[in-house]
């Protein structure tokens, strides 16, 4: 018996709903799932159209990077995944895309301000935008370097990752992450819609300015505070 068999099916189920959500086209995105207590994750395969994937097309990968039992090649991003397994404590689901709203405010090298509650929802801060690497970085391990050009950035802004839970790489796209591979790719859908409102709204309004604080801070704690009441009970 498999003893990953579970591990596999959880990252092929959440690799299919980037597809779903109309994510990424093709094969521009990866999900993949960790067992922090094998320090394995299982993620998609390399260049393989979402069509094509099965359970057992999932690539095990430890944190190390070692690939286990599998005849195909992991996602090119891997390492960028490895690396924020090890750094970000607690998440268990990584996803990366190509979605266009999310993209274009990464190719722009913006931040995105809270302007809604349907942001302050899900976060009580600008979504991250990192710098773009250096040419070092580049030349040294590209993936590798973007997982740590991320974990720098929550360090300089003083993020905490489990309340952030995701990111734009500049000139690249997003990261999301959370508690399951489904979790992930849940914030990477809520993050492309976060980023076409934001859009929207300076179209409207160029000089549009951030929710006021008080409003921010009713919408995050009543999803998440101590006295959240949203949803059953």
């Amino acid at each position: 018996m498999d003893a990953y068999k579970t591990l596999r099916e959880e990252a092929f189920e959440a690799n299919l709903e980037i597809k779903k959500q109309n994510l990424a086209i093709y094969t521009w995105g990866n999900v993949s799932a960790f067992d922090p207590g094998n320090g394995v994750f299982a993620i998609k395969p390399s260049g393989v159209p979402y069509d094509e994937l099965r359970p057992e097309s999932m690539v095990l990968v430890d944190l190390t990077g070692k690939v286990i039992e599998s005849k195909l090649k992991p996602s090119s991003d891997t390492k960028t995944h490895q690396v924020l397994y090890r750094e970000f404590a607690g998440i268990k689901g990584i996803t990366h895309t190509h979605s266009p709203y999310a993209v274009a405010w990464a190719q722009a090298k913006k931040p995105v301000p809270v302007y809604g509650t349907t942001h302050a929802d899900h976060g009580t801060e600008e979504v991250p935008c990192t710098e773009f690497m250096s040419p070092e970085a580049v030349k040294n391990d590209y993936e590798l370097e973007t997982g740590n050009l991320i974990v720098e950035s929550f360090k300089k802004n003083n993020y905490n990752p489990s309340h952030m839970n995701m990111v734009l790489v500049a000139g690249h796209g997003p990261f999301t992450w959370g508690s399951s591979a489904a979790q992930s790719v849940y914030h990477g859908a809520v993050l492309e819609e976060v980023c076409k409102m934001a859009l929207l709204t300076l179209r409207l309004d160029p000089l549009a300015k951030p929710l006021p604080g008080h409003i921010i801070k009713k919408h995050w704690e009543r999803k998440h505070g101590p006295d959240a009441y949203y949803g059953q009970q």
